[in-house]
């Protein structure tokens, strides 16, 4: 539909150790995995804290590394878990999207981790993948699980900051990376096995209406995470292609970013002394890469 805009080839900025330290992959996460998923381990989840420290996650194994401005590497945690998001409250707490047990809270002073909310209506979650701050402190949160054309009961959540959980989205076939536009008024949704970004609008009382599909792509698995900066322009990691995009707010492509390895690309982060450094994960290659970019990432609710 539209002309492909020149590549742009990405830089690594850090290498993440993905065996000695952390140990074997958890087989129950192995025995539910498609044969083509990275065999080592899945990269993910790119959150800044405010003195300039990137945290990420290797999902099987349970892991939350965090990277310093120099790009040393420190395992930061380890436990029974697959973490598969990670976003870092203004008061320094990281919350995680946790695919095993549900959306957790980390404290990054004693480094105890512990759960937030397991269960909708008595039943566990489907295996959470995502979360987004609001500026008003709700949490809105993807419920993913296995879900994809086959099973579209995906859902989307909010968190509200008073502790109410609310489904505002149960058909979605794969819902993964969330952000909301300037206003708050939108929620962007990657929907990967459908390889498309939703758009999903919100009346004044806080529920959806007139979701519709905003970005059809093609190739690769799908979309993974997202981002938003400050000219409303869409970030999207494509997985399988090795390809981040950059739509302006009509949904026509800008830039399109090669990983200089891999081609598991999975999730983003503004960062940088100027906000517009894109820090990318990606999974085959165990690396973060980044590529400087023309404006700023839209700063987030943590950083208020």
């Amino acid at each position: 539909m539209f002309e492909l805009p020149p590549p742009i080839t990405t830089r690594i900025f850090a290498r993440v150790p993905n065996d000695t330290a952390a140990g074997p992959i958890d087989p129950e996460w192995t025995a539910g995995q498609l044969a083509i998923a990275p065999a080592h381990g899945v990269l993910e989840g790119p959150s800044f804290d405010l003195d300039g420290n990137l945290y990420c996650v290797d999902v099987p194994r349970g892991c939350i590394h965090r990277i310093a401005p120099d790009a040393s590497v420190e395992l930061f945690i380890q436990y029974d878990g697959w973490p598969c998001g990670l976003k870092i409250h203004r008061d320094g707490t990281i919350f995680v999207a946790d695919m095993k047990h549900g959306l957790m809270k980390l404290d990054p002073k004693t480094r105890r981790i512990e759960p937030v909310v397991t269960r909708y209506k008595l039943e566990r979650f489907k295996g959470i993948n995502d979360l987004f701050f609001a500026r008003n402190g709700d949490i809105y949160f993807t419920d993913q699980g296995t879900t994809g054309l086959h099973d579209a009961t995906g859902r989307l959540f909010r968190l509200s900051a008073s502790g109410e959980l609310t489904c505002l989205l149960d058909n979605i076939p794969s819902p993964n990376g969330l952000v909301m536009n300037a206003d708050e008024t939108v929620i962007y949704l990657a929907v990967t096995r459908g390889n498309c970004i939703w758009r999903v609008p919100l009346l004044r009382n806080g529920m959806p209406s007139k979701v519709g599909l905003f970005i059809q792509m093609t190739g690769g698995w799908g979309p993974d995470g997202i981002a938003l900066d400050t000219k409303g322009r869409l970030v999207v990691t494509h997985v399988g292609l090795g390809i981040v995009w950059l739509f302006d707010p009509s949904g026509e492509p800008v830039y399109r970013i090669k990983a200089c390895e891999g081609t598991h690309v999975t999730n983003v982060a503004y960062g940088g002394p100027d906000g517009a450094t894109l820090y990318i994960t990606e999974s085959h290659s165990s690396t973060v890469q980044v590529v400087e970019l023309d404006a700023p990432g839209k700063p987030m609710y943590s950083h208020h």
